[in-house]
């Protein structure tokens, strides 16, 4: 069976069609700038690439398009929609009704609306790509797989807030946690490639890129998750401040600056402040130059203390959650790095990893240099540390199949 994945964000929707018969990606694209001037798909299917620009006034459009190019005859690769078996869909937030991958019907969608509020940037743009999706390809079923699903495991202990229990329990305040699809994918491959099983194994996956999250897996079930009630809580980002003290926001609404660090003269809101810490901090907050690891790695080893600082806090963070997730499970048997910069940066594995002994994770300088799935702790490591690259896509298509299929989700 073919089944096409697709993540739709306000402005873009990105597409890969997977044969499920072995797992092979047959073509992947991205639309982008829906409803904005410049609109274009870039699309690729094996060695052939091509890019369309075309103004796309909505996602329904934009699913269009991705239909025409996947049958065209230079580079399409299909001859009809009829031969995509179903459509599995990424989805933000799934709140606390959907512990595993949905086939949406209206109820899905009702509960995906009421998510709107816990994901107000991702969950509506994920709504409209699977409404797209139905206009355009009428009785084909369609997956929604929960980045928030994975982590429906978690004890209260780890999940509650330390607020009135009223608010959890009337307005669903907690920890969600997000990369689940991710962490879900990394947590089972890395058992898979180490020939052992989930159960009795105590796993710490580092999923690191422009938004960064870690999560606890014990015996296969995520136990504790750094995000929270959004995807602000936790690791120092890219752009996001990640923890600190609540009192923080007030304190900036009642005492706000210019970008120039000039007095504002009046108070904000606490949204304006949220955006800030979500769209302007983080890395690039610290660095006052970027967003992207990279640019700010290169900044410190110039000698900007500014780009040394954001590297040392994002170092530190990581470390200090590692420590705290082995000791919330007793241990800790694997621990894997995945994403852009987990996958990429041998250099930040190696600085997290440092002085790692005492817990018994030795890592190998020689093994952890460059890129690839494979093992980086040292012989004598009592903790196996590895790179696991992270597969999300396939993690969705995997679900979808079993959905359509078999009515329910494999465990493994």
């Amino acid at each position: 069976m073919k089944i096409l994945v697709v993540n739709a964000g306000s402005s873009s929707l990105k597409y890969q069609l997977i044969d499920m018969d072995g797992e092979k990606e047959l073509a992947k694209g991205l639309v982008e700038r829906i409803g904005i001037e410049g609109s274009r798909l870039k699309h690729s299917a094996g060695e052939k690439s091509t890019v369309v620009e075309e103004p796309i006034p909505d996602h329904e459009a934009a699913a269009q398009l991705m239909l025409k190019i996947l049958q065209d005859s230079e580079y399409g690769v299909i001859r009809s929609t009829d031969e995509i078996g179903a459509v599995g869909h990424r989805v933000l937030h799934g709140g606390n009704k959907f512990t595993a991958s949905m086939v949406v019907n209206e109820d899905v969608k009702a509960a995906i609306r009421e998510c709107f509020p816990l994901g107000p940037l991702h969950n509506p743009a994920n709504l409209m790509g699977i409404e797209a999706c139905e206009k355009v390809m009428k009785g084909t079923p369609q997956v929604a797989v929960f980045d928030t699903a994975f982590h429906q495991t978690m004890p209260p202990k780890a999940y509650m807030y330390g607020v009135p229990k009223m608010y959890e329990e009337k307005l669903h305040v907690r920890r969600y946690g997000f990369h689940g699809t991710s962490h879900r994918y990394v947590s089972r491959r890395v058992c898979e490639f180490l020939g052992v099983k989930p159960e009795g194994k105590r796993i710490i996956i580092c999923h690191l890129g422009n938004g960064s999250s870690l999560s606890a897996v014990k015996d296969g079930k995520c136990v504790d998750t750094s995000m929270g009630l959004t995807p602000l809580e936790g690791l120092l980002m890219g752009t996001r401040c990640g923890s600190l003290d609540p009192a923080v926001v007030q304190f900036i609404a009642n005492n706000p600056l210019n970008d120039d660090g000039t007095p504002v003269g009046h108070p904000i809101s606490v949204d304006e402040v949220l955006t800030m810490m979500n769209k302007k901090s983080g890395l690039l907050g610290i660095s006052g130059k970027s967003s992207d690891c990279r640019d700010v790695e290169a900044m410190a080893d110039a000698g900007d203390e500014n780009g040394k600082l954001a590297m040392d806090m994002l170092i530190y963070g990581i470390r200090k959650y590692i420590g705290s997730y082995a000791a919330a499970m007793g241990g800790v048997d694997i621990i894997c790095f995945t994403a852009g910069i987990g996958e990429n940066n041998d250099r930040l594995r190696a600085a997290v990893m440092d002085g790692m002994e005492f817990m018994g994770a030795k890592l190998d300088p020689e093994k952890n240099k460059g890129r690839g799935e494979k093992v980086i702790s040292a012989d004598d490591s009592r903790v196996t540390i590895c790179v696991i690259p992270t597969n999300e896509e396939i993690m969705i298509a995997r679900d979808t199949l079993d959905l359509v299929t078999l009515g329910k989700v494999r465990d493994n």
